[in-house]
């Protein structure tokens, strides 16, 4: 990463249209209530193992990209979570060796629509509504980011904090969670996980506060950037 950072760029950054930070993973692992606010404001406890669902690439767009409301909802919500990119194959990896599989970090913004979550006991239906949801702003390389567990992050809608954390506040941490989820598949390069988003979220304030066409919502995260998207109407 520092070499890269020392060549000048070929094209400026205004000039550049970004994908998802990954465009079409293999997998996309999202963990469920792994901060302990986010679990309190939802009524919940705290549970043994950690809550795993998927997403699929079709529900994440780029930095700066619009993200979509869905036209069958207005409970549109953020979630600004610490995203890692696998670098290197594994099954059963050791939590102590669970960073060496590690090629990046990345933002993520986890839109979702909470009647579609609500539907049933399974969050899939409101976890995947096309472009909902942003990946970026770019990865930066593991060697940038020794430990992960000292992260500052921050989610804003049109510049009002509503989500502020670190990361050591996590309760399963990334190489617990890598060591669990390897358990029950392989983990391959360019595989996603998104590790849970603190308390803070629009479905649990009163009134509840969603993302609305025209918003502009960032998720920040210390070392790595601040991925920015606007909201649009999805296309009549």
């Amino acid at each position: 990463a520092k070499l890269v950072a020392a060549v000048a760029p070929d094209h400026p950054l205004d000039e550049i249209t970004f994908a998802p930070v990954i465009p079409d993973p293999g997998k996309i692992i999202c963990v469920g209530l792994n901060y302990r606010d986010h679990v309190a404001e939802t009524g919940r406890t705290v549970t043994e193992k950690p809550a795993l669902f998927a997403r699929f690439s079709c529900s994440q767009v780029g930095h700066l990209q619009p993200i979509v409301k869905p036209k069958v909802s207005d409970d549109f919500d953020y979630e600004g979570e610490l995203a890692l990119v696998i670098g290197k194959e594994g099954r059963h990896i050791p939590a102590g060796r669970a960073l060496d599989h590690v090629a990046g970090y990345a933002c993520y913004n986890e839109g979702s629509v909470r009647d579609w979550q609500r539907h049933t006991s399974q969050f899939l239906s409101g976890k995947t509504f096309a472009d909902s949801g942003s990946f970026g702003p770019w990865l930066v390389t593991a060697d940038e980011i020794p430990d992960p567990s000292r992260l500052t992050l921050q989610t804003r809608l049109n510049g009002t904090v509503v989500q502020d954390t670190t990361t050591d506040l996590l309760i399963t941490a990334i190489p617990e969670l890598l060591a669990y989820i390897s358990t029950i598949c392989p983990l391959a390069p360019g595989d996603v996980i998104v590790t849970g988003t603190p308390g803070g979220v629009g479905a649990k304030r009163t009134p509840p506060l969603w993302m609305r066409p025209g918003d502009t919502v960032e998720v920040e995260i210390s070392g790595i950037g601040i991925l920015r998207n606007k909201v649009i109407a999805e296309p009549a």
